[in-house]
């Protein structure tokens, strides 16, 4: 198994983990996975934060408003470990509510970038936009709130 092919073996199983609770209402293990050492940043479908003291609150409003996910998928497009950095870009499929609505479905296409800090795989950025119209939908109700 190559550096990226562990990689992947072993931080998916974290992010799937991570994103599930999230849109389940808990941010506690996505903060687990970020670092809180700036520069952090999101480019994000509704919220674009810079700095950890502006990251850590979008993550708690997001979970605050997500809940009832039924499913949470990754489809890896493209990976690569370095020394320090590692990215990580990918399809997101997920259902899940918003604000009490019903559940809906919707798509994203992200790249995450991971900084090695202490030995640990930590994120550093995450950019997410919407595929298709449902995303749209979605991060236009989360914007607007």
């Amino acid at each position: 198994m190559n550096d990226t092919q562990q990689f992947l073996a072993a931080m998916m199983p974290r992010i799937h983990e991570a994103e599930t609770a999230l849109l389940n209402g808990d941010a506690a293990p996505r903060f687990a996975l970020w670092s809180h050492t700036d520069p952090v940043t999101v480019y994000g479908a509704a919220f674009s934060p810079t700095g950890w003291a502006e990251v850590a609150p979008m993550f708690e409003e997001l979970a605050a408003r997500f809940s009832g996910c039924s499913s949470c998928e990754w489809e890896v497009v493209a990976a690569d470990v370095g020394e320090d950095f590692a990215y990580l870009l990918a399809i997101e499929r997920s259902t899940a509510s918003v604000d009490g609505s019903e559940a809906s479905s919707f798509l994203l296409r992200s790249t995450t970038i991971f900084r090695r800090e202490n030995g640990e795989w930590k994120i550093v950025h995450r950019h997410a936009d919407p595929i298709d119209d449902t995303a749209n939908l979605l991060s236009g109700r989360l914007a607007n709130n």
